[in-house]
Order: C-alpha cells, then sequence, then structure tokens
C-alpha cells in the first residue's frame, strides 16, 4: 500500500519513485557516456512529460534542478567543444563534468532526506 503523504501520479506512480527513476536515468547516462547519452535524454523527456503531475510539490523542484542542469550543462559542453579548436576546452569539459556530478549528489541527497535540492545546505 502507498503512504498517503506521497503524491501518485495519473498513471498510479507515486513521484518519490518516479523522481528516483528520474536521477538514476540522469546518472546513467552520465556514468556511461556523459549528459547527452540516451539514458539521460530519456530521463529529459519523463521529467517534461510528468512535469504538470509534480506541479504544487516539492518534486517539481527535484524535476527543475535536474533539467536546468541538462540544459546548463549541454550549453557549457557546446561552449567547451568550440573551444577545443584552442585547447582551452578540455577543462571547460572536465569542470562541466564535475558540476553535473555535484549537482546530481546533491539532488538525489536530497531527494533521500525528503527536501527539495535547493534547501540541501
Amino acid at each position: 500500500m502507498s503512504d498517503p503523504q506521497i503524491p501518485v501520479t495519473s498513471t498510479g506512480l507515486d513521484l518519490r519513485t518516479l523522481t528516483h527513476v528520474a536521477y538514476g536515468l540522469f546518472a546513467l547516462g552520465f556514468l556511461t557516456g556523459g549528459v547527452l547519452c540516451m539514458a539521460t535524454i530519456a530521463g529529459v523527456v519523463l521529467m517534461y512529460v510528468k512535469r504538470a503531475d509534480t506541479a504544487g510539490t516539492f518534486y517539481a523542484s527535484h524535476f527543475d534542478w535536474l533539467l536546468r542542469t541538462f540544459w546548463w550543462a549541454l550549453l557549457w559542453l557546446a561552449i567547451s567543444a568550440v573551444a577545443t579548436l584552442i585547447f582551452l576546452g578540455w577543462i571547460g569539459v572536465a569542470a562541466t563534468m564535475v558540476w553535473v556530478l555535484y549537482r546530481l549528489i546533491k539532488g538525489w541527497l536530497a531527494l533521500l532526506e525528503g527536501r527539495g535540492p535547493a534547501a540541501y545546505a
């Protein structure tokens, strides 16, 4: 039986499980091939499809956190790819990877504690 305090989506999945799946897909994509791997893209699609179900809950902050992480990482990786022409891009790629890993860990720990990612200090 599900916990009455955890909101449930229209498909019957509770939002906590759905958010863990989103973090898991994002982490799998990161660990197996960078932020542009298919698992990460699947996580992003999942978050956009289920985003309306999270409205008004702290799970919405986790979805926003991961989506912002994805889009900012994509931007910085694109800039770093151009900068590799002058051999400085590899520093940007490394910095972006460290930043994404930090945000994954910070957000997932906050989820495990039942808080939004920005509230986790």
